[in-house]
């Protein structure tokens, strides 16, 4: 009866191996939800990330108002009749002149075209 038991025994662990430390085993399935949860929050970032671009996008397409936007800001571009006025903070250094256009320049430096007097 004894060797009966200690058979069980051991069967009743092969049979259980499997199940903990196999492949398909309950540590795998826990491994891989915890890989689901981060995947899922990386996909719900990336999702934001593509609604903004395709806002972005949408605003390009039909109005000139992104554009200019954009074209004013990102190359310091401007209208002919606007006159550029470059406000620095009091700490920061002044531009030397004859080195470009000192907007990129001074750290702090805020720039944007204002409308000329009429």
């Amino acid at each position: 009866m004894r060797l009966f038991t200690l058979v069980l025994l051991a069967l009743l662990a092969l049979i259980q191996y499997p199940l903990w430390l196999g492949k398909g085993s309950w540590l795998r399935v826990w491994e891989l939800e915890r890989q689901l949860v981060h995947q899922n929050k990386a996909n719900e970032r990336l999702v934001e990330r593509n609604r903004a671009l395709e806002g972005e996008v949408r605003d390009l397409k039909q109005g000139t108002g992104a554009i200019e936007e954009r074209a004013r800001y990102e190359l310091g571009m401007m209208r002919p009749d606007e006159v550029f006025v470059q406000v620095s903070d009091p700490g920061a250094p002044a531009p030397s002149p004859g080195t470009g256009s000192g907007a990129a320049e001074v750290s702090g430096a805020r720039s944007k075209p204002v409308p000329a007097a009429r």
